[in-house]
């Protein structure tokens, strides 16, 4: 029987493994999805890859799965951070899936001068980052990490990491990367509704490691920002080339 279920799980996963669902998981296989005992279900926990398993156990409040086979091995994303300022609630919600979807090994929420959200659900986020890597068949899920202020994360910039600098201020200019640019560790910022202050850019423009594109003649969405910049990333440095 074929599997078109996936399920992100937190058990170890391989051959002959017992993997216990909670009671969240169970409804939806059992209640939502009408899955009983012998279906298939693909499963991935991030570390182990993904696996067919099937139901051994099925309940109202929970069940079991039993892991038979390998099916895909872990497929790590590039080493790319995805920094936004928060937005309204369901836009929050899409640059978050679209990350986890594209290729964000970290996605990291910051508070702007101008930002106006003033804090974030993380386990909301971190829901939406599952659910869109059960989605497009990813094996590994990207952290969500707690909202921070930009000019801490700033103050503690990791040495090696580059950063891609989406600015607003450049629509309509040169939207590649400089050239001779090298993959590895990097980080794409997006600013908020209101964009970067004087002083948010300056910093921006004078750190040795950032890097300041345009995002095309017009001026995007913060939402659609994100998609762009991952995407023109992603072709330049990623796994899409």
């Amino acid at each position: 029987m074929n599997a078109k279920i996936r399920l992100f799980v937190e058990h170890p996963l391989g051959q002959g493994q017992s993997v216990p669902l909670n009671r969240e998981q169970a409804h939806y296989l059992f209640g939502v999805m009408r899955q009983s005992a012998g279906n298939a279900v693909l499963l991935f926990n991030g570390r182990d890859g993904e696996w067919r398993a099937t139901v051994a156990e099925a309940g109202k409040r929970g069940g079991v799965l039993t892991c038979e086979q390998r099916t895909r091995g872990l497929m790590m994303p590039p080493d790319l951070w995805l920094l936004f300022a928060p937005i309204k609630k369901a836009r929050t919600d899409f640059i978050v899936e679209k990350a986890a979807e594209m290729g964000a090994a970290r996605i990291l929420p910051v508070q702007t001068e101008f930002t106006n959200a003033e804090r974030i659900r993380q386990d909301r986020l971190q829901a939406h980052a599952v659910e869109a890597a059960e989605q497009c068949g990813g094996t590994f899920v990207p952290e969500v990490a707690p909202l921070q202020k930009l000019d801490r994360v700033l103050a503690d910039w990791p040495g090696g990491r580059q950063l891609m600098f989406c600015d607003e201020v450049e629509a309509g200019s040169n939207i590649d990367l400089a050239p001779g640019v090298s993959a590895g560790p990097w980080a794409i910022l997006i600013g908020p509704e209101g964009g970067f202050s004087d002083t948010e850019r300056a910093r921006l423009t004078a750190m040795p490691a950032s890097h300041v594109v345009s995002l095309g003649p017009r001026i995007l969405r913060a939402d659609t920002a994100a998609v762009a910049a991952m995407a023109l990333w992603q072709r330049a440095l990623g796994d899409w080339r």
